[in-house]
């Protein structure tokens, strides 16, 4: 979604908003680098023992993301319209 326009803050809550994108992008950063993490971990697993119906429990009920196994191997998929809610 792209506004134009413009807003009036105040200098507290800019210099507020400004240190606090560098968090925003280290937490960004680092949820990613967790997913593909877990992929490789649930990915392995599938090697080892059925987990089809956990992941299936597990897609019934998450709302923010899905696992998905194709061949052995399994991708995280995050819900983009739920993570947006927040």
């Amino acid at each position: 979604m792209d506004l134009n326009g413009t807003v009036t803050i105040s200098l507290k809550d800019y210099r507020k908003l400004t240190e606090e994108y560098p968090k925003t992008e280290r937490t960004r950063k680092n949820l990613y680098e967790a997913s593909k993490e877990i992929e490789v971990f649930l990915s392995f697993l599938c090697t080892r023992e059925p987990i089809e119906d956990y992941v299936l429990a597990f897609n019934k009920q998450s709302r923010h993301s899905q696992i998905v196994i194709v061949d052995e191997k399994a991708k995280i998929k995050f819900n983009e319209k739920n993570n947006n809610k927040s």
